[in-house]
């Protein structure tokens, strides 16, 4: 038995050790997603700066009105950066893109209805 666990550790260290010695011959084959390593700004001149602004949703008023905030939600922003860069659309598509998912996600229709059929509504 412990032939065995002295031959897997031993071979595991090697394997480890010629993975990291070849790195560079197959590091470029691993997907690893860009926009896992950029910065989130945290206030919203920043939030403007990276292009999270635009005509229908301007923060330049927040900006102007001296507000202290952080600025906008941090995984909201990570979702929609992500959705911009992956299928390469402006910031205005990328939220409402972002806003139908998380409807969907909580049964809600893409006209802001629940879909629950139990809903009653007086309209």
């Amino acid at each position: 038995m412990g032939y065995i666990l002295y031959s897997l550790t031993l071979s595991s260290l090697i394997l480890a050790t010629a993975l990291y010695l070849t790195r560079n011959r197959w590091n470029h084959l691993v997907p690893i997603p860009n926009y896992i390593y950029t910065r989130l700004p945290s206030s919203f001149a920043n939030d403007i700066e990276s292009g999270f602004t635009s005509t229908d949703f301007d923060l330049s008023t927040n900006v102007a009105a001296g507000d202290s905030r952080a600025g906008l939600d941090q995984q909201a922003k990570q979702e929609v950066q992500k959705i911009m860069k992956s299928r390469r659309v402006g910031f205005d598509e990328a939220r409402r893109i972002y806003t139908e998912a998380r409807f969907a996600r909580n049964n809600i229709g893409p006209d802001g209805l629940p879909r629950d059929p139990k809903f009653v509504s007086f309209s």
